[in-house]
């Protein structure tokens, strides 16, 4: 079975940090697609990064391009997220994802697996 295990949420201060985690097992971070996505209240689900496993460029969304970093560690199977210079339009459920995509990053429905989420919160 496949888990994706997302972890480093919490409350920061606006203009602050935070580094996100996620761990993976019955997958291998190194051999699919990787994203995060976040959800905020009463909004779709929005993508932020992708890491593809072709070894292209990092993608990610307008919102957060300069202020997220997308990141893998193939030997400890994980995927992370740093977050920096954080906004209260931040606040959301971040989720890890990981799919086989070729091509459309973007779209949420492309992706096989997901985590349960990890609530981050950002104060003004």
């Amino acid at each position: 079975q496949v888990y994706l295990e997302e972890s480093g949420g919490g409350l920061a201060q606006a203009g602050g940090s935070l580094t996100l985690s996620c761990a993976a097992s019955g997958v291998a971070v190194g051999y699919y697609d990787m994203a995060w996505f976040r959800q905020g209240p009463g909004k779709d689900r929005e993508f932020l990064a992708a890491i593809p496993l072709r070894g292209e460029n990092t993608i990610y969304g307008d919102s957060v391009k300069g202020r997220f970093t997308i990141s893998k560690d193939s030997a400890k199977n994980t995927v992370y997220l740093h977050m920096q210079n954080l906004k209260p339009e931040d606040t959301a459920v971040y989720y890890c994802a990981a799919g086989r995509i070729y091509s459309d990053y973007v779209s949420s429905r492309n992706y096989d697996f997901w985590g349960q989420g990890t609530q981050v919160t950002v104060s003004s």
